[in-house]
Parts: structure tokens; sequence; C-alpha cells
């Protein structure tokens, strides 16, 4: 601890500055272009960022708004500044805007992931909100004051060792968080292969057509597997694949909506679930907002397809009984419907129970017999979300009212296709679950390190063998 130095951000950091102070027109076909809505605490997600014409990029890289590899980047602006950092650990494709900012750690004294991990701890959080961010209705970070930032800093070796501890945590994490993104797809590619594109239905009117067997060619589309395969399949596998083939039809016919497989019909929204509505925030003040009580869920807790544990708030009984009316239920999907993160959804995870829903996010609960996902993964498409999006066009802010979700209009199977369904993703589910409980396992682990580690209390040895025990 003795050899630990006080510096400041401008002593340690070769470049500190922001993204472009300019928007560029949003085009379909061009470069991406992040704000801190796609920063992550691993990494710049560029999934839903906004395009750019190319030659705006090509200015805006000259302006410095491109970081590089080694940078650290954190939320600037809005009511997440500070909250939010990560490092550039790969060429990144992209500019910011100026709602992100840009450290670049001198290299000779300052280890970038320790950066990210100093910035990331409660302590430094706190301490950096309490003297640096300005602006009463929309809080931001003044980067010439934000450069006067202390950080204290053992030797550089130190540093690196320190951070390999966290970032070990942090690479397993991750890991979880990329098995479970492509779990979700598996899922998504089920609903869309029956659901959008009538895979199953088209391979039966096609083999009707050409005479070969539709029911074999079914089974092929809902498995995915090669006509041989399914000869190998055990005899029970394959009767359940059969029986789940054998559910959808081998005809198409005309709606007011355009064709669709027969038998199926579109349904309203309404029609599909028990509640539709949003919830609100508890009187009190700051005093309601505990450490340990029931989850507030909020804006920045959902993302599409996952539910985001970081930043989650924690009310008080008495507070949560004023919230009666928006409480939420295993299986609720949720949908945000103001904001910068409007029309973000995901299913809720049954482990954040009990938990009510603040006034930006909306509550869906699916009907028995109706998978809360089949109802999710129609709200992640794209069309749909164009179609919410275009109902508030012309308003002074974008937000989704009860009124907007309800008119949503979809196609739908007989229930027992919607049954099959659910039996075919709950597998993959299940195993997002076990993954994300580890996940918060290892996060709990890696917030009780951190400040013990960067405070000098903690040797990395010891931290080692707690980390292993």
């Amino acid at each position: 601890m003795n050899e630990w130095q006080t510096l400041t951000l401008a002593d340690v950091c070769t470049v500190i500055t922001d993204g472009a102070h300019q928007s560029p027109k949003t085009v379909s076909r061009g470069k991406p272009m992040a704000s801190v809505k796609d920063l992550t605490r691993f990494g710049v997600d560029l999934t839903s960022a906004r395009h750019i014409a190319t030659e705006d990029f090509e200015a805006l890289v000259k302006q410095g708004c491109k970081p590089h590899v080694g940078d650290v980047l954190i939320a600037k602006d809005g009511n997440s500044a500070l909250d939010t950092v990560c490092t550039v650990d790969h060429p990144l494709d992209a500019v910011l805007l100026s709602s992100v900012a840009i450290l670049r750690p001198d290299p000779k004294c300052l280890d970038s992931v320790f950066l990210k991990f100093y910035l990331s701890s409660p302590e430094t959080i706190d301490y950096l909100k309490s003297n640096f961010i300005s602006g009463a209705a929309i809080p931001r970070v003044v980067l010439r004051d934000f450069k006067r930032a202390e950080i204290r800093l053992p030797s550089l070796d130190v540093q690196r060792r320190i951070a390999g501890v966290l970032q070990s945590i942090d690479s397993k994490i991750d890991l979880n968080r990329r098995v479970n993104q492509t779990l979700e797809a598996m899922a998504q590619a089920i609903f869309q292969s029956w659901f959008v594109e009538f895979d199953p239905v088209k391979a039966k009117i096609a083999a009707k057509q050409e005479g070969r067997d539709p029911l074999r060619a079914a089974m092929t589309a809902v498995s995915g597997k090669a006509d041989a395969e399914l000869d190998a399949l055990p005899p029970e596998q394959y009767e359940q694949l059969a029986a789940t083939a054998a559910l959808f039809p081998g005809e198409m016919e005309a709606s007011e909506l355009g064709e669709i497989p027969k038998g199926w019909s579109h349904k309203a929204l309404l029609q599909l679930t028990d509640k539709i509505g949003s919830g609100s925030t508890p009187r009190g003040g700051k005093e309601v907002y505990l450490e340990e009580g029931v989850a507030l869920i909020r804006s920045q807790n959902v993302y599409d397809s996952l539910f985001a544990w970081d930043g989650l708030a924690r009310i008080s009984d008495e507070a949560a009984a004023q919230l009666k009316g928006v409480t939420v239920q295993g299986e609720d999907v949720l949908l945000n419907i103001t904001g910068a993160s409007i029309l973000r959804t995901c299913v809720v995870e049954p482990d954040v129970l009990p938990a009510r829903v603040n006034q930006h996010v909306a509550i869906i609960r699916a009907k028995a017999g109706v998978p809360p996902r089949f109802i999710h993964m129609h709200l992640l498409r794209p069309d749909i979300k164009n179609y919410l999006l275009g109902l508030n066009a012309g308003a002074s802010r974008e937000a989704i009212t009860k009124a907007h979700i309800e008119s949503l209009v979809l196609l739908t199977p007989g229930p027992e296709l919607l049954s099959a369904f659910q039996t075919a993703i709950s597998p993959l589910f299940r195993q997002v679950h076990c993954l994300t409980r580890q996940m918060r396992a290892l996060g709990e682990l890696r917030d009780t390190l951190l400040p013990k580690l960067l405070s000098g209390e903690l040797l990395v040895a010891d931290a080692i063998a707690e980390a292993v025990a």
C-alpha cells in the first residue's frame, strides 16, 4: 500500500476525449455509429447501432471518434452516466457519439484492464458521480473536469496481476453470456422457421407436388436434419418428431393479410394475454431504495432476449406494496416503452422475483397455453418494432402506449403446435437459466473481490485462493 500513488486521469492517460458532438443522418446501409446505449461491460455491441454514410464516418475517424484497441470507454451522458465501462479488445469498425468518453491509458504506467475495473468499482463510481457530473435534466460528465479525477495506482506489475484475477472471472461470465446468446439464437431460428418462413408447411407442399412423402419432408424441415439422418434417430425421438411435423398443415390459404398456413388465424395480442400494462415509481424518494429488498425492474434491465441483472434496483416492502398492480410473475414478457432503449424486450428471469416494474417498462402476460416466448419472439421482429414505432410518429417523444401494444395482431397456429413449440425450446432455456445463475454467482464473487483488491486490503495471491475455494 505504501507504494501506491495518487495521480489524476490526465497524468496516466495520453488521450481523454469523447465521440462526435454532431450526429450525421442515419442511413439504411453504411458504417456503424455507437452511442451509450450500445455500451456493455463486455464491449461495444453493434447489433442495434445505427448506421451513417461512409463519408461521414471517415470524417469522424479523422476527428478521433473511432476508438483504438486498448482504449477504455465509459458512459458519459444520460441517466447511465459513469455506470458502464469497457475496454476495446479488438479493432472496432465504428465511431462513437459524444455520450461515450474515450480514455487511452499510457501503457508505461497504466494497464487498460485495471483502469476498467477501477472505474467499475462502486467506490469510484460514487466518487466520480459526486464530483464530476453536471446537469439536472440530462446528467453529463464534463471532460475538462473529469481529467482531474484522482486514481490510486500500484505498480504496473501489481495492476496487471489484479486485472488478471478479475478478468478471468469476467471472461467466464462473458463465455456464458455468449453461449446463452447462441441458445437464444437457436430458439429464435425455430420460431422463424415455423411461424415466419413456414418451412415445414412449404416442405409438405413441395413434397406433394414432387411425389415425395410430405410428412417426411416436414420432419426434415422441423429438425434441420438431412433425410438420411432421420433413420438414425432413436424410435422414440423419431416418433416425437413425426408427431410434431404432422401438426403443420400441407396447404396455404388466403387471408386479409396475405397467404397463411391453412387453419392458422390472425389474433389480436389482447386475445393471447391476461395482462398488458406498465409500471410505476414508488413514492418516498431515495429512502425507499435499499441494498436488499423487492426488485424494481427498470429499462436498463431489459435487453433484447437477455435480462440484465446489473443495476437492478431494490425497494422496501412498503414501497413495493404501493405497486401491487405492477407485480411481475414468472415468464412475464417485458417491453421497454420509452427512452433510448424503447422496444427492447425480454422474458423475466424467475430468480428476480418478487419484483415490480417502473413506468418505463410494460408487462405482457401470456394466457395459459400460449408460450410467453412465442409473444416475445414476435416482439423481437423488426417489422413488429417498426409498426409500433410508426404508431408514435409525430409525437413529441418516443413512447409506446398500452393501446399500441394491444393493437398488435399476431399470426397464431393451433394450441397443439404452440405446445410443440414450447416443448422444442424449453431445454434451451433451461440451459440459459442454469448458465445465468452461474454468471450471477461469478459476478457476486468479482464484486466482492473488486473493492478489496483495489484498496490493497486483499493481496492477489489471497484473492486467487478465495476465488478457487
